[in-house]
């Protein structure tokens, strides 16, 4: 019977230790995502995004992977500072929900904006590391 709970416990200890470095792996690209918006860099956007992403904006314009990459590199949208003020994950085999609260400022056609945001993005695990599948953002 302890060996049967001596087992029973490392193999709870495995999934605890495996969520938490799987958490840390998807905090890591979310900020890697907010980093590449802000620094334009389309390679690493080209790696974060999943080919069928729908990045959905809090005034209902939802952009595709090509729309996210192109308008970001001609200036029509260009993020000045994006800051996560909470953030929370929840990881399960290959997908993740990351929901995070976020003050946004940046340009959009010309017009400056400045917002505090709820985002809620959903993430898959494939063989090119965590990717954004969906995203999609409210005001607050």
């Amino acid at each position: 019977m302890r060996c049967l709970l001596f087992i029973l416990t490392l193999f709870f200890v495995q999934i605890v230790v495996a969520q938490k470095k799987d958490t840390a792996a998807v905090l890591a690209a979310v900020q890697k995502l907010e980093k590449a918006l802000i620094g334009k860099d389309s390679a690493t956007l080209n790696v974060l995004l999943h080919k069928d992403v729908a990045f959905g904006h809090s005034s209902g314009w939802v952009q595709t992977k090509k729309n996210v990459v192109d308008d970001m590199m001609s200036g029509f949208l260009d993020y000045k500072k994006i800051d996560e003020t909470s953030v929370s994950i929840d990881v399960s085999k290959e997908k993740a929900i990351v929901k995070e609260r976020v003050s946004v400022s940046g340009v959009r056609d010309g017009n400056a904006f400045e917002l505090n945001l709820f985002i809620m993005q959903i993430w898959l695990q494939n063989k090119k590391g965590w990717q954004l599948f969906a995203r999609q953002s409210t005001k607050l």
